[in-house]
């Protein structure tokens, strides 16, 4: 292993929030109000610094627990604001993704894991997508976009660096939980740059991709 994943703690804290995409080097902002989440961040505050985003696959059972997807993204916490009501304002910026190895049995209200890297190694020195990628990708971006009455700075989309277009787009669009997954799971920027295309095109002809066509 690399020693970016050897400097990243095996056990941590996890958020499952629906809809909710976090990749390496991206950043996601979280309003954090709920007590048992209030409480993970102040602890995660005082150690690494580190909170692991994963999606649920379903309901909460009768523990209040829902049930999770095996593969999440760590991030560390780099900013961090209490608001006057006693919520906290903090930006997670994405480092590697992981697999569950384990859910710990635990005394914290919030759920804790260890994690496995081995996946994901690759996060840490990522290939850029290749940039003859983005103009088909813009072109169905602007119809995506003009679609759902967006604004966007074009130039500023056409000279961004396309590895850190396709992880923000990826993190922003407003897709289903299941193809925010199939988007985290993809195995390196080209292929998550390929699926993105993919996604924007089927919302484009209006109609939902579905898992198989995203394997």
């Amino acid at each position: 292993m690399t020693a970016g994943v050897e400097s990243l703690p095996s056990r941590f804290p996890i958020f499952p929030l629906p809809g909710a995409l976090l990749l390496p080097n991206g950043n996601l902002p979280l309003n954090i109000f709920e007590p048992r989440y209030l409480r993970m961040i102040r602890d995660a505050m005082q150690s690494e610094r580190v909170v692991g985003m994963i999606q649920p696959t379903g309901e909460p059972s009768k523990d209040g627990n829902p049930p999770l997807y095996q593969t999440g993204c760590v991030g560390r916490i780099d900013n961090f604001k209490e608001t006057d009501d006693g919520r906290y304002l903090i930006t997670l910026t994405g480092i590697c993704r992981f697999d569950i190895a384990e859910e710990l049995t635990t005394t914290t209200p919030y759920r804790q894991i260890l994690a496995s890297f081995e996946r994901w190694v690759s996060d840490f020195t990522p290939e850029p997508p290749p940039d003859t990628m983005r103009g088909d990708l813009l072109a169905e971006l602007e119809v995506f976009f003009d679609q759902q009455g967006i604004e966007v700075d074009w130039p500023a989309l056409e000279t961004a660096p396309l590895a850190g277009l396709v992880t923000s787009l990826a993190m922003i669009c407003p897709f289903e939980a299941t193809e925010k997954q199939a988007l985290l799971e993809a195995p390196d920027l080209a292929k998550q740059a390929e699926m993105l295309k993919l996604l924007l095109t089927m919302a484009n002809l209006g109609d939902g991709a579905s898992t198989q066509t995203l394997n």
